[in-house]
């Protein structure tokens, strides 16, 4: 533990917090357009094909990976979207969520919780 008079002298240094969505750059939510759609196997223990799509976003060209959530989609080639921040903690390299019940990606249906994430209205 360093001293007043220590820290007088030479004070500390603030580390910055390391970004872990660069590809939003510093928003919440980005417009893309859907490359490519694919389903990927997580890490062990867990066994399934989870759904992403291959992202790119407009002005800068990022091209990210984005999962899916929810049961069943219509995602297809040159869709729009929209990308969230929020990481698919079995699936290596996909640190993107897509918002559903946005521009083309639709709701889930009949679903009572957790509307905000999925765009679903009050019933």
């Amino acid at each position: 533990m360093p001293t007043s008079t220590q820290l007088g002298k030479t004070p500390r240094r603030r580390y910055r917090k390391r970004r872990k969505t660069v590809a939003l750059r510093r928003r919440p939510q980005r417009k893309g357009v859907c490359l490519r759609v694919l389903t990927m196997s997580p890490k062990k223990p867990n066994s399934a094909s989870r759904k992403i799509a291959k992202i790119r976003f407009f002005q800068p060209y990022a091209r990210i990976t984005a999962h899916i959530p929810g049961i069943g989609h219509n995602i297809q080639k040159h869709s729009q979207v929209l990308v969230r921040g929020g990481r698919a903690k079995d699936l290596p390299g996909v640190n993107y969520r897509l918002i559903r019940g946005k521009y083309d990606l639709s709701p889930i249906i009949l679903r009572r919780k957790g509307r905000s994430k999925y765009g679903m209205k009050k019933f």
